[in-house]
């Protein structure tokens, strides 16, 4: 052993304890894998950023008109509430007004479908569907099983399959004739819930 200092550029030996020629190839390669890992999962997350920006900038252009289909959803209601019982006239100004109502509600319909805001309306006897029908009131009916539509009392809307506004119906209630209640599905229940 010599006294004087050991200089910087001098490496510790291979007699050390714990210190090994090829140590610093191993950790240099572990060091590059940890690294190429790293680089993946931050390439990965980006990836799946940007994805998810896409899809919620598809989504916020698709349904963007949503609310102003909503409001203009009382117009429709209303021209079909005007047409359902239109006036007995002979009055050629009468009849004229009412075709010209007629044509209105036509056009807003059909700018309703072109826009992808299509009716939901239930036919008498299709099933509850709490995911696209509102239940305004229970009715006993003789001629459904429980659970049915009776009667649409206002049509839904659902724009490029995601609902607007429910449709109103009036559902048989579960005391109801037409089929025993055992007919129904296990689990199926009447969900009045708005």
């Amino acid at each position: 052993m010599s006294d004087h200092p050991q200089s910087p550029d001098e490496t510790p030996s291979a007699t050390e304890p714990g210190v090994d020629a090829a140590d610093p190839l191993a950790a240099l390669a572990a060091e590059n894998a940890a690294l190429k890992e790293q680089v993946l999962r931050y390439a990965a997350d980006a990836e799946n950023v940007r994805r998810r920006a896409e899809r919620e900038t598809n989504d916020a252009r698709a349904y963007a008109i949503q609310k102003f289909a909503r409001d203009l959803l009382g117009v429709a209601d209303t021209l079909g509430r005007a047409l359902s019982a239109p006036p007995a006239s002979e009055d050629a100004g009468v009849r004229n007004f009412v075709v010209g109502v007629e044509m209105t509600q036509k056009a807003l319909l059909s700018a309703f479908e072109s826009n992808g805001l299509k009716s939901v309306t239930p036919a008498m006897g299709d099933r509850f569907d709490p995911h696209l029908h509102q239940a305004m009131m229970e009715q006993d009916s003789p001629d459904l099983a429980p659970g049915g539509v009776i009667q649409c009392l206002q049509p839904g809307y659902e724009l490029l399959g995601r609902l607007v506004r429910p449709a109103m119906v009036v559902v048989a209630s579960r005391t109801s004739g037409g089929a025993p209640p055992e007919a129904e599905a296990p689990g199926a229940h009447l969900d009045t819930r708005a």
